[in-house]
């Protein structure tokens, strides 16, 4: 599966969550580079998605973005499937 068939199912997801804002961050010469694909509100918790393929690797930048928004008290995480992300939001629950 693509990255981008990835992320069109968690979107999908996301939208039929009750309490949840999202938008997908799109790259290019306007995004800001290492953001990761999906910024999520949820319940007043910040997540910060970051999708891959099961073979996919996280950039240099991504990581080092990664890291900073857990120091400042915000989740991000890498993932592979919308499986992780319908864990990761009833975790939150």
């Amino acid at each position: 599966m693509l990255e981008r068939e990835i992320v069109v199912k968690i979107q999908k997801y996301l939208k039929e969550t009750p309490n949840v804002f999202f938008f997908k961050e799109h790259g290019g010469q306007y995004g800001t580079a290492g953001i990761p694909d999906l910024i999520c509100c949820y319940k007043g918790k910040f997540i910060a998605f970051e999708v891959k393929t099961d073979i996919g690797k996280t950039t240099v930048l991504q990581q080092i973005t990664i890291k900073r928004i857990l120091k400042a008290g915000g989740y991000a995480v890498v993932v592979r499937s919308v499986e992780e992300v319908k864990k990761i939001i009833q975790a939150l629950s």
